[in-house]
């Protein structure tokens, strides 16, 4: 269609913004308009990415509608959830049902505030929803991405699992506690829930590296400082160059030299989990830990 309005392009926009530009309802049945909702269209040419499918629902539902759940994560840019279906919440009893779209009602008004021009609910609340979608270790997952991201800290998730009464709250008050913050990547968050699933001690993340004379010699991933052991997650083994692979291994030697216990955790070493807690428990008890040894299938 030649001399389409600039208006329209790249964006969603209902039947009485195309009749403002031109566009009349019979043009908008044509190739060079796709229906999104009822009512609601956009140009073929422009993609339905995940924040215009955010954008077309807002338009068909009702006005306290706030993106909730794993789209809520999804829109503060936590990508290992799905973009479909998109999943809001409403107090309103207006029935709307609309292929890729999940719609949860809720008693009571919603606190929701907008982030980039869209309604979304809290991200304590999101992480308590989130928990009937996702299992355990997803949901610690979240909760450490929740923190270091500054979404929320430490404190205030518990607290508000322990005052809450929606669903989903018992799995969230089971993992809160496991939550921390300064973790850096979702796989020190697996390597932690592997750990304490056996029913190993859960080590601290990144917490700085002293020696005898209180200089910080090193960051570590995950520390156990009462026993000097360290376990490091390394996701770029063949992805480094020789210098980098170099200055780990100074890194590494230094904290040998140290007294630390250094064990490295790789993908490859997901593909047999339970040897993750075995090789974590071996070094603790090389260093002195004397408590039960891990369990799996609990």
């Amino acid at each position: 269609m030649d001399g389409m309005p600039e208006g329209l392009v790249g964006r969603i926009f209902t039947v009485h913004e195309a009749a403002d530009s031109g566009i009349s309802r019979r043009m908008l049945q044509g190739r060079h308009f796709t229906r999104v909702h009822t009512g609601v269209y956009r140009c073929a040419a422009t993609p339905l990415n995940f924040d215009l499918a955010v954008q077309a629902a807002l338009l068909v539902l009702p006005d306290d509608a706030a993106l909730s759940h794993i789209s809520n994560l999804r829109w503060r840019g936590y990508d290992a959830v799905p973009e479909s279906p998109l999943h809001f919440s409403t107090s309103k009893r207006l029935h709307v049902e609309r292929p890729g779209l999940v719609v949860h009602r809720r008693q009571g008004l919603l606190s929701s505030k907008f982030v980039r021009e869209i309604p979304i609910l809290g991200p304590d609340r999101t992480f308590v929803d989130v928990a009937t979608q996702l299992s355990d270790r997803e949901l610690l997952r979240v909760g450490d991405w929740l923190v270091a991201n500054r979404h929320t800290d430490v404190l205030d998730l518990r607290a508000y699992v322990l005052q809450s009464h929606l669903d989903g709250v018992q799995r969230a008050r089971r993992i809160a506690p496991l939550v921390r913050d300064r973790v850096d990547s979702v796989r020190e968050s697996d390597v932690r829930w592997v750990l304490f699933a056996a029913g190993v001690p859960v080590p601290d993340p990144n917490p700085p590296i002293l020696d005898e004379h209180g200089v910080q010699i090193a960051k570590g991933d995950l520390t156990y400082v009462k026993w000097q052991v360290l376990v490091e997650y390394d996701g770029w083994q063949h992805e480094r160059d020789a210098r980098q692979r170099q200055r780990d291994h100074l890194r590494r030697e230094r904290l040998e030299a140290e007294g630390w216990l250094v064990i490295v955790i790789t993908a490859e070493d997901f593909r047999n989990v339970p040897s993750i807690a075995w090789r974590v428990y071996n070094a603790l008890t090389r260093r002195g830990y004397t408590g039960p040894r891990p369990r799996f299938g609990r």
